[in-house]
C-alpha cells in the first residue's frame, strides 16, 4: 500500500489481527478477528472503541474566524458556546454539499472543525480559497498531530468515570464538550458520534499520547472496532455519508442537501449567519420542502426526491446504486444499503428490555421521489430481480438510553 498514510494507532491494529484495507488515503482495519457482525452488537450492548484519527481535523481561529465559517458552512456557528459543538455541511452555490462535518468550540480562542478523510485535501483547497475573502482567519491542519478515538455504546460512560483524573464528563446532552485529564494527558472530550447510540463520546488527544489513551479504553472494557461496523451501525441510524447520501447524484448532477432529513438540520436561516454559500438555493430547498410535507408535491422543483430508509420484505440484499420502483416505475435509487444485525427486545416501547437473542435484517437508504411516504410498497432491482420492500419512518431510536432500540417493521 505505497503512498497511504498511517495513524498512530496502525501498529496496534496489526498487534490486534485486524483486516487492514485502503480507506481514504488511509490503511484502516475494516475489521478485527471477531467479525463485522460482532463488532456492530458488541456497539450496541456494551462500548466499542473506533480509530477514526483518518479524519481531517482542521483548527480556525483569528478576527474574522467566526465570519469566515457563518459564511463557508451552513449551520450557525455563533450559537456555539464555549462547550458545544455542531453538525454542518460545506456547501456550495448549487445547494449541494462539498462535504459535511463536525464544528467544535473547545475553547475561547477557536473552532475545531473535523471533516470527511477522502474530502480533507479538497475541504482544505476550498476553505483556503474561501479565506482570502477573511485575512485575518487562520487555518491549520491538525490531522497528523490530533488524533481521534470514538467511544460508543452503554457502558462508554462507566468506562470514561474510571480513567478521568481531573475535569468531568460533558453535560448529559448531546453535542457538549469538556477538557479532562486522562493517564496524565489532556484529552477534548465531546459527546458526538456517527453511530446512533445514545451514549457516545469522541476523544482529541494529541497524537504522541494516542496509544496510551486507547490501551487504557481496551484495559477498560472497551472492545476494538473496525470501519466496516462502523459503516453498519450509521446506517442503521439512518446517518448520511458523503458520497451515498450526500455529493454526486448519479442520475440528476448532485443530492440536495435537504434531501436528507439529518442534513436539514445542518442549515440555519438565523440572522446572524447574513449571507453565506448557497443560501438561495437552500433557501429555495426548505420551501419546497414545506410544500412536500404539506401533501403539494406541484412545487418541488428544488427537492425532486428525498433519502428515505427501506426494509426489504423480501431475500436480498440491496446495494448503493440499486435502483428502486414503484408500480413498474422508476423512483430512485439506494444510496446505501446491507444485511445489519440486531438485538432483539422483549416487552413494549420504554419498559422493553435488551435480551442475547440476536436477529439480520436487510435494510437500506434510498433517494426517492418526493412523492413516496411511509408505508409504501417498492420494488428494488437485485441483479435483474425484484424484490420487495417498503418505505419505513427509520431503523432505529436512541431516545431511550443506555441502549438504541432497533425498530423492526410489521410491514417489512
Amino acid at each position: 500500500m505505497a503512498d497511504l498514510k498511517r495513524t498512530a494507532l496502525f501498529d496496534r491494529h496489526v498487534k490486534l489481527g485486524a483486516k487492514i484495507v485502503e480507506f481514504g488515503g488511509w490503511e484502516m482495519p475494516v475489521q478485527y478477528k471477531t467479525g463485522i457482525v460482532q463488532e456492530h452488537l458488541t456497539t450496541r450492548n456494551a462500548a466499542g472503541i473506533f480509530d477514526v484519527s483518518h479524519m481531517g481535523r482542521l483548527i480556525i481561529y483569528g478576527k474574522n474566524a467566526l465570519d469566515f465559517l457563518q459564511h463557508s458552512l451552513t449551520n450557525n456557528a455563533a450559537a456555539l458556546n464555549v462547550g458545544r459543538s455542531q453538525y454542518t455541511i460545506i456547501p456550495n452555490e448549487q445547494g449541494g454539499a462539498v462535504d459535511d462535518g463536525y464544528l467544535y468550540r473547545f475553547e475561547e480562542k477557536g473552532y475545531l472543525l473535523v471533516v470527511n478523510a477522502a474530502n480533507h485535501e479538497k475541504d482544505w483547497n476550498h476553505l483556503t480559497d474561501i479565506k482570502t475573502s477573511f485575512p485575518e482567519t487562520e487555518m491549520e491542519d491538525r490531522t497528523q498531530t490530533l488524533a481521534m478515538i470514538s467511544l460508543q455504546g452503554p457502558k462508554s460512560k462507566y468506562i470514561l468515570e474510571n480513567l478521568i483524573e481531573s475535569g468531568y464528563l460533558p453535560e448529559p446532552i448531546r453535542n457538549s464538550l469538556s477538557i479532562v485529564k486522562i493517564a496524565g494527558t489532556e484529552v477534548f472530550l465531546a459527546r458526538t458520534g456517527y453511530t446512533g447510540e445514545p451514549i457516545c463520546f469522541e476523544l482529541f488527544v494529541h497524537s504522541d499520547f494516542a496509544v496510551t489513551i486507547w490501551d487504557h479504553l481496551l484495559a477498560q472494557g472497551a472492545s476494538p472496532i473496525g470501519l466496516g461496523a462502523r459503516d453498519t451501525l450509521r446506517l442503521e441510524a439512518g446517518l448520511p455519508l458523503y458520497g451515498h447520501e450526500l455529493g454526486d447524484d448519479p442520475g440528476e448532477g448532485e443530492i440536495p442537501i435537504f434531501a436528507s432529513s439529518l442534513s436539514r438540520f445542518a442549515v440555519s436561516f438565523s440572522p446572524l449567519k447574513g449571507e453565506f454559500i448557497g443560501k438561495h438555493t437552500l433557501e429555495k430547498q426548505f420551501e419546497a420542502l414545506g410544500h412536500i410535507l404539506n401533501g403539494d408535491y406541484d412545487r418541488t422543483d428544488h427537492l425532486p426526491r428525498l433519502i428515505q430508509p427501506i426494509a426489504l420484505s423480501d431475500k436480498g440484499v440491496a446495494r448503493n446504486g440499486s435502483r428502486v420502483f414503484k408500480d413498474d416505475k422508476p423512483v430512485g435509487y439506494v444510496t446505501s444499503g446491507t444485511m445489519v444485525p440486531f438485538w432483539k427486545f422483549h416487552g413494549i416501547g420504554l419498559d422493553s428490555q435488551i435480551s442475547d437473542e440476536k436477529g439480520m435484517r436487510a435494510i437500506g437508504l434510498a433517494l426517492l421521489d418526493c412523492r413516496l411516504v411511509e408505508r409504501d410498497q417498492v420494488e428494488i432491482d437485485i441483479r435483474g430481480r425484484r424484490v420487495k420492500a417498503i418505505v419505513v419512518p427509520y431503523h432505529l431510536r436512541s431516545e431511550a438510553p443506555p441502549y438504541a432500540r432497533p425498530i423492526l417493521s410489521p410491514f417489512a
